[in-house]
């Protein structure tokens, strides 16, 4: 008969302690893909998610437990996440890796179905999203909500010295707002940028649809700068965020480089 084995703890290095006295501020993992599913008001909707996830490391702590991230998305997969529960979430992940310190930050697609304004027929239209969860030192915790809107702009000096017709363009309107509570849907984000433009944007659209579409641009003529003060005014009357980031890029139909303007509150 064979000996028994005898059964010796595997040793934890990353647990040993550091004699080098330097503190890490990140660390962690990034871009780990992984099924995700969002709760968008009533509607459940799957998409693919792009993590970043890290936490600060004490000077006399070797290293983290890298693994202990992915065990905390393998523990939520089956969840349907809003930003409130994101941020619950976030607070697991910081007791899990026994850090006081960290940050939480999600990259995804979703989709908003829309009906065309003179025909109503549906189509779903994508936009890239982002949740940021950030906890600092003193424990205090704020999470971002991020969306890329593209939008329609017409130009107010070429229809203004043009005969006929006037250059117009697509934008891409990104705001990042820090949200006071967890209540702030991504459709209503994504109405500040629509709201503020020339013309939002349909996937399909018939005959009718582009007529419209070509007249409200034309009637509503915007500068990059105009686009990004009037989504910053709407941005400014929401009681639900705190300080944003709006950025709106021109891709321009007459030169060959973007035009962008920035606020930030």
């Amino acid at each position: 008969m064979s000996p028994t084995p005898l059964h010796h703890p595997i040793p934890d290095t990353q647990s040993e302690r550091d004699e080098r006295h330097l503190a890490i501020q990140q660390v962690g993992v990034k871009r780990v893909r992984f099924p995700l599913q969002l709760k968008l008001g009533a509607q459940m909707q799957g998409t693919v998610g792009e993590w970043s996830l890290d936490v600060a490391l004490p000077a006399e702590k070797k290293g983290t437990h890298m693994s202990r991230f992915v065990a905390w998305l393998e523990a939520g997969a089956d969840l349907a996440f809003d930003a409130a529960l994101l941020r619950a979430r976030h607070v697991d992940m910081l007791n899990l890796l026994g850090a006081v310190s960290g940050r939480s930050e999600v990259s995804f697609t979703f989709f908003i179905k829309k009906r065309a304004p003179v025909s109503g027929i549906e189509s779903r239209l994508d936009h890239q999203a982002r949740w940021i969860v950030e906890t600092d030192a003193q424990g205090h915790t704020r999470l971002w909500q991020e969306v890329a809107v593209p939008v329609k702009s017409l130009c107010p000096c070429s229809k203004e010295i043009s005969d006929y017709g006037a250059h117009n363009q697509r934008s891409l309107v990104t705001i990042r707002a820090e949200l006071l509570g967890d209540d702030l849907p991504f459709a209503q984000q994504v109405r500040f940028a629509e709201e503020s433009a020339s013309s939002e944007l349909w996937p399909l659209l018939k005959r009718a649809d582009e007529k419209w579409v070509t007249e409200r641009a034309y009637e509503n003529p915007r500068f990059v700068e105009d686009l990004v003060r009037e989504v910053a005014l709407r941005l400014n009357k929401e009681p639900r965020i705190g300080h944003y980031r709006v950025e709106v890029e021109n891709f321009e139909s007459i030169h060959a480089h973007s035009a962008f303007a920035v606020i930030e509150r």
